[in-house]
């Protein structure tokens, strides 16, 4: 278990630091109404998803991308179609699964991971209630804290700490899996026929980190053994596109009904892509190339760096729940503000640090829902509004 463990962290690690850097790029380089303008409505979810689909990054690498997204101003739809599309492509993973299995079943894939991307997104649009217009949308406050290198870090890190619990959850249920699942069981696929194969597959690969490029050579080595390639075709969608720790990521960012949608696009759209690529196409002509997903000593010291961040975040959680405890009581001076804009624990947190710190603050309570700011202390009124501004929200 231990070591399926270890397996699992440095097989993520490198990809969760590399989502988590590009959410922080693209916060930090972006103007800030770019996001805003180009990634809402039906053309967003277009440009989410062709943004998505030749980016390398497996499927806990895309979470702190797309969650970046939404917190820069994108609206679900098109962070949705993004976290549906990216993981199952990737240039990397285009060239692989051309050499393993062939152009054929490459391209297939490449469109189908287009198709329900722009599924998801567009379904996520109609069932949201967010406008898809720009026009007097508030975009959040552009100073030099957060842009910036620092800022790019701080928004980098704040996407990985807002969905740390789940990715731990995650990365165990994987480990276990990997620890107590017969290698046999997908072996004896080879005997199950498509439709059964299918459902099985669906079943075993959706709870697990899979990567996209990393899992092609099994994949190959599977339909070499008889698995029929519209099996394969969904372990290598269903799997990168879902595991609990990006299923419990969509929960938490974007609610049950969207989660449902996520679910249903992929599921329905793996199935649908298995059936349709064995009817037309085939197997098609098998590569002869090899491709190892690579650890050494990057994958070990980002294993590291993402281990000492998750039991970081873990402390810092239990520090605020007991901070919490000390709310202020009912007889002292307390301000309270209603704030707009927060989207995860990571931005509760940024905002209690920066209230804490302020002179004449004796406590702070920031909730994320309803989204609201408790302050006991001499401190003004404008200047707490300042502060909840200066951090990047908005006060309703």
């Amino acid at each position: 278990m231990i070591q399926n463990l270890w397996m699992v962290m440095t097989d993520l690690a490198p990809w969760l630091i590399l989502g988590a850097a590009i959410a922080g790029l693209l916060h930090g380089l972006l103007p800030s109404d770019f996001i805003i303008r180009h990634l809402r409505g039906r053309g967003g979810v277009l440009k989410a998803v062709a943004l998505g689909v030749p980016m390398p990054l497996c499927s806990c690498g895309v979470i702190p991308a797309g969650l970046g997204l939404k917190k820069d101003g994108a609206s679900d739809g098109a962070s949705v179609g993004f976290l549906i599309s990216t993981p199952q492509t990737g240039v990397d993973s285009i060239l692989v699964s051309a050499s393993f299995l062939g152009w054929p079943f490459a391209l297939f894939k490449v469109l189908a991971a287009l198709v329900t991307g722009l599924l998801g997104g567009w379904l996520t649009e109609l069932g949201s209630n967010e406008s898809s217009s720009t026009e007097g949308r508030p975009v959040e406050a552009s100073n030099d804290e957060l842009k910036g290198i620092r800022g790019m870090v701080e928004h980098g890190l704040d996407t990985v700490r807002s969905i740390w619990g789940w990715l731990a959850i995650g990365i165990f249920v994987s480990a276990a899996i990997s620890t107590w699942l017969p290698p046999e069981l997908l072996r004896d696929f080879s005997g199950t026929g498509l439709v059964l194969g299918v459902g099985l597959m669906l079943m075993i690969s959706m709870p697990l980190y899979v990567c996209a490029t990393a899992s092609v050579p099994i994949a190959a080595a599977l339909v070499m053994q008889g698995l029929p390639a519209g099996t394969a075709m969904v372990f290598l969608m269903a799997g990168p596109a879902t595991n609990l720790a990006t299923m419990g990521a969509v929960l938490q960012g974007f609610g049950k009904k969207v989660l449902a949608i996520y679910l249903v696009v992929i599921i329905a759209g793996s199935v649908i892509a298995a059936f349709v690529f064995d009817a037309v196409i085939g197997a098609g002509p098998m590569g002869h190339g090899s491709h190892e997903h690579e650890g050494g000593l990057i994958a070990v010291v980002s294993a590291i760096l993402i281990t000492g961040a998750l039991l970081w975040f873990a402390f810092e959680d239990v520090r605020y729940w007991w901070q919490r405890r000390a709310a202020p009581a009912a007889g002292e001076k307390v301000l309270e503000l209603q704030v707009e804009g927060m989207t995860c624990m990571g931005c509760v947190r940024k905002l209690t640090g920066r209230l804490e710190a302020m002179d004449g603050v004796e406590a702070a309570v920031v909730e994320l829902e309803p989204g609201s700011a408790r302050v006991a202390g001499e401190i003004e009124l404008e200047d707490l509004k300042a502060a909840v501004i200066a951090s990047g929200f908005r006060v309703s």
